[in-house]
């Protein structure tokens, strides 16, 4: 249950939503991602950042309502921490793979954002600060990204022990591969910079 759950809230998309409003099919326009980050590109910051909140709250609110449903049946620690982090797997997997989008979506970086915050707090707050870290010192979200789920990998290994880790494992691996595009455009120097994204205008 804990992954349909996950599934289907993944498959919310945000770009989707505001694809509609503004007749544009955002997941096969400029760099033929459904992100946040394409979004900005397409439109302005503006309703890129608001994909990205559609992407992260839909990704939290799936993790409390697990949350919710495991403790009303009395399932609690090692056991409940597991199933949450299967539920996050599954809610990546959703928005990477949607039924709504013929199984071709995202890549996952809001909605694992989405994760951390539901998750722990501390996980959240030290993955986000890498993100913004390494992202603002390099001028690429993807190299954010890649040190996010590095630090989602050891902060849930020191918080929460090794079979959660092993599904972040899962989850790194697939956003490495899903990335794989972005690594060879930074190697090309054809990757676009976030500090560029910034100046176009809504």
């Amino acid at each position: 249950m804990v992954s349909l759950i996950g599934y289907l809230f993944g498959c919310i998309h945000g770009s989707q939503v505001i694809g509609k409003y503004k007749k544009m099919d955002i997941k096969n326009t400029g760099v033929k991602n459904s992100g946040a980050s394409n979004t900005t590109i397409l439109l302005g910051w503006k309703y890129g950042i608001l994909v990205a909140l559609i992407d992260i709250f839909k990704a939290t609110l799936s993790v409390l309502l697990v949350l919710y449903i495991l403790e009303s049946q009395g399932i609690t620690g090692p056991a409940q921490t597991l199933l949450v982090y299967i539920n996050a797997l599954f809610i990546i997997v959703g928005h990477n793979h949607p039924v709504t989008m013929k199984f071709s979506g995202g890549k996952g970086t809001a909605s694992l954002v989405g994760i951390l915050l539901a998750i722990d707090w501390q996980i959240a707050v030290i993955g986000i600060a890498i993100l913004l870290l390494f992202t603002l010192a390099t001028d690429y979200l993807v190299v954010g990204v890649l040190f996010m789920y590095v630090s989602f990998l050891v902060t849930t290994f020191l918080f929460f022990g090794i079979e959660p880790t092993m599904v972040v494992v899962l989850l790194s691996i697939m956003s490495i591969l899903k990335h794989m595009e972005n690594y060879k455009r930074i190697i090309n120097k054809e990757e676009t910079k976030i500090s560029s994204m910034f100046r176009k205008q809504s």
